[in-house]
């Protein structure tokens, strides 16, 4: 079981990983060993996530997931496929435990009076300043 979060753990076996040629680390072994790892997980059809969580996840990783609803991560930093494979899927958990966290609920503010006048006063002066550069007096030769 991999764990996302206290809510949600995912069952390895709903992982699918592929392993293709990377363009990444590897010389001369890069053109005979597949390195790079991509991770499939299907999103719309997993039974270990809430419909809402689901809704968020497809919201917020819409750029990573497929029209079928499958979620795709690549790993090719290394020249091993089971490091690659490692790395893959802690990015997955940090993505979808980034999806699933809910967003704060904003304040509105406002800005205090004190910092609207010193705002002000800033502007003042600095207007002043550029009329005084414009206002040379022409010196006689």
């Amino acid at each position: 079981m991999i764990r996302i979060n206290e809510q949600i753990s995912i069952p390895e076996d709903e992982l699918v990983f592929t392993a293709s040629h990377s363009s990444g680390p590897g010389g001369q072994n890069v053109n005979k060993v597949s390195s790079r790892v991509t991770l499939w997980f299907d999103v719309v059809n997993t039974p270990n996530l809430s419909l809402e969580q689901k809704e968020l996840i497809l919201h917020r990783l819409e750029n990573r997931i497929s029209k079928d609803g499958v979620l795709r991560v690549i790993s090719q930093q290394t020249r091993s496929q089971m490091e690659n494979r490692e790395l893959a899927k802690g990015r997955f958990i940090e993505l979808l435990r980034d999806a699933v966290k809910q967003a704060p609920i904003r304040k509105k503010t406002r800005v205090s009076k004190g910092a609207k006048l010193r705002r002000l006063e800033e502007k003042k002066q600095h207007g002043l300043l550029k009329s005084e550069r414009s206002k040379r007096v022409p010196t006689e030769d």
